[in-house]
């Protein structure tokens, strides 16, 4: 089994809040999962327990497998800036997750079962693959035949870094995602300690 098929919520509550896995995360509660879970705040972390949880909210969130989150690590190295920040951006550009931050998803694992089942065009190209890397000046189109179904659209703020069209079905990738647009709270540099050794 690659991807994480569990309760989510468990997750939720171990972590915090992870909008890739829910948008709305006001009703979860706050301490840690079990029937005599702890207050998150109050839990002592040893610093590789706080590096595990800043590589396991990247995981969770963008719903990937180990293997590839490592794989990402290590093009994020080979890259001139900085390689957190490479990470991120190369994570956030993902075709699974440009879909979820223009609405179409409710999350990350909905938006990827849009591109799955071959309702997103790229460029007038049908790309059935999420971890396809977005580019500046792409043009990202919602099939009509599921357009229709008004119930996808989430009421969500798109993104400086994207552009929405009026009718909700287009969107355009205006330019690489910058560091304070990012919606998951994480410390990239201990994710990068992390796979240091890897």
């Amino acid at each position: 089994m690659s991807r994480y098929r569990g309760p989510r919520l468990k997750i939720l509550r171990r972590l915090g809040p992870l909008l890739g896995l829910k948008r709305n995360n006001d009703s979860i509660r706050k301490n840690s999962p079990g029937q005599h879970g702890k207050d998150i705040k109050k839990q002592k972390i040893g610093p590789y327990n706080l590096r595990l949880r800043e590589k396991q909210k990247l995981k969770f969130n963008y719903g990937l497998s180990e293997k590839q989150l490592l794989n990402f690590v290590k093009k994020a190295r080979r890259l001139k800036e900085s390689t957190g920040i490479a990470l991120l951006q190369m994570l956030e550009m993902r075709l699974d997750t440009v879909v979820f931050r223009l609405g179409w998803g409710n999350s990350i694992a909905a938006s990827r079962q849009l591109v799955n089942h071959g309702h997103i065009l790229v460029n007038d190209k049908n790309i059935n693959i999420p971890s396809f890397i977005c580019k500046p000046g792409d043009n990202i189109v919602l099939k009509s035949k599921i357009s229709k179904n008004q119930q996808i659209f989430s009421s969500v703020n798109c993104p400086k870094f994207l552009e929405l069209s009026p009718s909700k079905t287009k969107g355009i990738v205006k330019s690489i995602i910058t560091r304070n647009e990012f919606t998951i709270s994480v410390d990239e540099l201990l994710v990068v300690e992390y796979y240091s050794r890897k």
